[in-house]
């Protein structure tokens, strides 16, 4: 955008400042926030991980709730799910508990849920973290009714 005194800046020239700040400010408020964010998984992520093998007992009713309450505290990206889940199927987890956790994991995000908040509002944040985490059981289960089937 170029400024020439006296002319008068276009509707569109208008809307991309305007857009250009709103997006600066989002930044400002929400930088502070991630940092602690991740400062706070880095030091919680690998306590709850010596603890994934006593939580997954095996139990078929059990087991999706408790990945999913895992995946939805611990924090990572679907790649990274994807290897730590081969692991668990390798430690002898059940396989209804690792879909559920890679599920949650990917979808449901409790640590990031205050950025969430302050950047799409507190109703949408909590109803789709819900709704991800019940819907995260749900997969698991038909995932394992479905190979079921298959088989």
């Amino acid at each position: 955008m170029d400024y020439h005194p006296g002319k008068r800046p276009t509707q569109r020239e208008i809307i991309m400042k305007d857009a250009a700040y709103k997006t600066l400010q989002m930044f400002q408020t929400a930088f502070p926030v991630i940092i602690g964010v991740l400062l706070l998984i880095s030091l919680v992520n690998p306590v709850l991980e010596k603890f994934y093998r006593q939580i997954f007992t095996g139990n078929y009713l059990i087991d999706p709730l408790f990945g999913a309450i895992a995946g939805s505290i611990s924090f990572g990206i679907p790649v990274a799910s994807y290897i730590l889940g081969g692991e668990l199927l390798k430690k002898g987890v059940s396989l209804l508990a690792v879909a559920a956790f890679l599920v949650s994991w990917s979808t449901v995000s409790i640590a990031m849920l205050p950025i969430e908040i302050a950047s799409l509002g507190k109703k949408f944040a909590l109803l789709r973290n819900c709704w991800n985490f019940f819907a995260s059981i749900i997969i698991a289960i038909l995932t394992i009714v479905t190979l079921k089937l298959i088989q």
